[in-house]
């Protein structure tokens, strides 16, 4: 686990509410409000009472169009597209948001991404190339491709616009349940907590969880500095990037109290939980950050209320519900 003994000063150029609060009207019209789900103490194994966000009800099933919304409506489409690289719910963002704005989109994900999340992403009339080994590959692939196009690039979570709509995640949860204490969020490339972590800017206490076979922002952290992490497990395909955004890592620097990892079997067990006692189908990804609260990776302090954010759902569901 990564705790920091300091706190990095925020730089002047770092994300900030207003920007994400302009996102969140810019994007309204196209992305759902989701609902929170509020448990009581002890219901989830944990002391503390729980309120779990469920993102995995956005449209394209996951958080991701929050952020593809916000680049793709600031920015014109030239008609060459859009292009992105995706281990699979970012494309299906992607895709989703190019058909509502009547664009066209090329999507590469690497060989491993699930075929349900390749279905998806098609069944919105995006083109998908499958390339590589693990999500660089496919982003490699995809910088070659747009070079060549001249198609608009939607990163998954290294731009500022992505990380704005994103951050629209905490600005609901924050309207909807003012009192929490410490939000839990899985973390990948870092789109998704580096949003967060922005909007809260510290007056929520903001806990990362990855993948043990993930450590990307764990092992950033400790470093200093983005480095290459290794890519496996379970949770892959949602969470594999080999190293975080170098736009949000100063904001997780400044604003992430703890970066715990958790093992795939803790990671199975939570999904198992959400179906058992909620029928909620969430992907690995999905149900990392309750993971940490369910092995005890992490452990509230006395008197925490504790968000959960339930980030994807893209699954096949006879790999949960059985």
């Amino acid at each position: 686990m990564w705790s920091p003994g300091w706190r990095a000063s925020v730089p002047t150029t770092m994300l900030s509410r207003s920007d994400i609060a302009a996102a969140a009207a810019r994007i309204s019209g196209f992305v759902r409000h989701t609902p929170i789900l509020r448990t009581a103490p002890g219901e989830l194994g944990c002391a503390a009472p729980i309120t779990l966000k469920l993102e995995l009800l956005q449209h394209a099933g996951s958080f991701k169009p929050r952020g593809a919304f916000n680049r793709m409506l600031l920015e014109r489409s030239p008609a060459a597209g859009v292009i992105a690289a995706s281990g699979g719910n970012h494309g299906a963002a992607v895709a989703y948001a190019a058909r509502a704005l009547s664009v066209t989109a090329e999507i590469f994900v690497p060989e491993t991404t699930p075929a349900a999340k390749v279905a998806r992403i098609s069944s919105y009339g995006a083109r998908v190339v499958r390339c590589g080994a693990a999500y660089a590959d496919a982003l490699a692939a995809c910088r070659t491709r747009q070079a060549e196009s001249g198609a608009l690039e939607v990163h998954a979570y290294d731009h500022t616009d992505v990380l704005a709509g994103q951050g629209t995640v905490g600005r609901e949860f924050e309207m909807d349940a003012p009192d929490l204490t410490h939000i839990v969020v899985a973390t990948g490339g870092g789109g998704l907590i580096g949003g967060i972590a922005a909007w809260y800017a510290g007056s929520a206490k903001i806990v990362s969880v990855e993948p043990e076979g993930c450590p990307t922002l764990h092992n950033a952290l400790q470093a200093g500095q983005p480095v290459d992490s290794p890519v496996g497990g379970l949770a892959a395909d949602s969470l594999g990037a080999r190293q975080v955004g170098g736009i949000m890592f100063p904001i997780a620097q400044a604003y992430v109290q703890q970066a715990v990892l958790v093992s795939d079997t803790a990671i199975a067990a939570a999904q198992a939980l959400l179906w058992e006692q909620f029928r909620i189908i969430a992907e690995p990804g999905g149900a990392t950050a309750l993971a940490a609260l369910l092995s005890g990776r992490f452990v509230p302090p006395d008197g925490a209320r504790v968000g959960v954010l339930v980030c994807g759902g893209n699954t096949d569901p006879s790999k949960v519900a059985t």
